[in-house]
């Protein structure tokens, strides 16, 4: 067995087993279960991180392949999550997280892909991916702190559930923190839009309008909570749902449509000839 092999093999068994003990601290409202989940992932984004420099670094240039990227921005929620958590305590998002990292990693291993290279790109191009990347990691960790709203919800009407309250922050804490959240990711995104059509000459024939039609769609919508949140003071299960909402259409928009060029018709999005 190989060294790669062997690193990527721990790395899924580290992320798995960081979910279930997660899912175990918080079912049994134990503190030592989280701190030996948190210490799993940080071994499984150690291992997540070296596989992904030996997979996407290739000569030439970047491979960015569907599955490559989904790894990547798996890594980098995992990363920001448990960075984030030292200040938030939002640690239980990780239930869900951990064990999607794991089967990203797998996937690139064992899913065969035509590479997508990108070489010598263009600063703009740079400064796009880069924000594309970002504001997909922070608004996915806004979505994840919906679904665990959405658990505290659940959980404030059951009064026997009192022991998995204390593990959670307080729910004004984490409303605020989504809406933060929210805020950097349309931001982010919005710097994402414009350096993208700075490189875009023919929507169509680079394969991009699905892409960016849906990207601006959950811009809209995400836009859209912040203002029902300032004017109108949006907030609980609307807040959770539309946030949900906002984020399945970015989905569709950075991942469905690569994973319908590349996997399904062997295509991809194309730079501009010089």
């Amino acid at each position: 067995m190989s060294a790669y092999i062997f690193v990527e093999i721990l790395t899924v068994l580290a992320y798995v087993s960081a979910g279930v003990v997660m899912a175990l601290g918080f079912v049994k409202a134990r503190a030592n279960l989280r701190t030996a989940a948190v210490m799993l992932a940080v071994v499984a984004t150690i291992g997540h991180g070296l596989t992904l420099w030996l997979t996407v670094k290739v000569s030439g240039g970047w491979d960015v392949n569907f599955l490559n990227t989904l790894s990547l921005s798996a890594w980098v929620v995992v990363l920001v999550l448990i960075i984030t958590s030292f200040r938030t305590g939002l640690l239980e998002a990780g239930i869900l997280v951990f064990p999607g990292a794991a089967l990203c990693v797998a996937l690139a291993e064992m899913v065969p892909i035509t590479p997508l290279v990108l070489s010598e790109p263009s600063v703009k191009l740079e400064l796009h991916v880069f924000s594309s990347l970002l504001a997909y990691c922070l608004l996915s960790l806004a979505a994840l702190n919906a679904i665990v709203l959405a658990v505290q919800d659940s959980l404030l009407r059951h009064p026997r559930s009192i022991r998995q309250l204390e593990m959670l922050p307080p729910l004004n804490v984490l409303e605020r923190l989504m809406f933060r959240l929210v805020a950097g990711g349309v931001l982010v995104l919005s710097v994402s839009l414009i350096t993208g059509f700075l490189f875009v000459d023919d929507l169509l024939a680079q394969h991009l309008l699905h892409k960016t039609v849906l990207t601006a769609i959950s811009w809209v919508l995400f836009a859209l909570l912040l203002l029902g949140r300032w004017r109108y003071g949006l907030r609980g299960r609307q807040a959770i749902y539309f946030t949900l909402t906002a984020m399945f259409v970015l989905l569709l928009g950075y991942f469905g449509s690569k994973l319908v060029l590349e996997i399904l018709l062997d295509r991809s999005w194309s730079l501009p000839q010089k």
